[in-house]
């Protein structure tokens, strides 16, 4: 379990391909605090820590998710917002994010608002997936790339987020341009609701 506030972001040192999986090897600043099987969020997936060697952990995403996210078009030396899950005797301040990304979305519009970045996001929209919570609504929350954020303007397809300049500096936001994919996770309250009406 996680809260989508992103600790920092870590760097992609090397890929490796077995068969349907990709093996990623990572370095950040807790890498000597990590442990084997410790789950961490990379852009918003909920990964299992494989191996630790020096500063470097790798994990390793299945077919599934890369499927699912945008991992499978990661690079050497890109940066992932990395969060370790989260402690439960602490104070909640993003939202509830099971690490478990929904689906991919493009980033359509970059717009400035004087001192904070309005991004807007775009996801292919389908009936049946908003029956079940796929969905976004305003003032609602959502994860980006594992960053819990607050919907502004939500239509069918698409959202807004507002950046400020320490969440757009502080996590990969800082890299994502028109066109750039990102991670979704739609809240898991929204899913649970809309579970429960289906079953009335």
């Amino acid at each position: 379990m996680f809260s989508g506030i992103i600790e920092e972001f870590a760097t992609v040192v090397a890929i490796k391909h077995d068969q349907d999986n990709i093996d990623f090897t990572l370095t950040c600043s807790f890498t000597n605090e990590l442990g084997i099987d410790q789950s961490v969020a990379h852009n918003g997936v909920c990964l299992t820590v494989v191996k630790i060697v020096d500063n470097t952990y790798t994990v390793t995403a299945m077919k599934e998710t890369l499927e699912r996210s945008n991992l499978g078009l990661l690079q050497v030396g890109d940066k992932v917002n990395v969060e370790r899950s989260m402690l439960m005797n602490g104070r909640l301040d993003g939202h509830i994010v099971q690490g478990h990304v929904d689906m991919t979305a493009e980033c359509v519009a970059m717009e400035d608002a004087n001192g904070s970045t309005y991004f807007t996001f775009r996801y292919p929209y389908d009936k049946d997936m908003a029956k079940r919570g796929y969905f976004t609504v305003d003032k609602g929350s959502v994860t980006v790339n594992g960053v819990s954020l607050t919907v502004c303007n939500p239509t069918e397809d698409s959202f807004q987020v507002a950046i400020i300049p320490y969440t757009f500096e502080h996590t990969n936001f800082c890299d994502i341009r028109v066109g750039t994919i990102v991670n979704l996770e739609f809240d898991i309250l929204g899913k649970y609701i809309a579970r429960l009406q289906a079953l009335e």
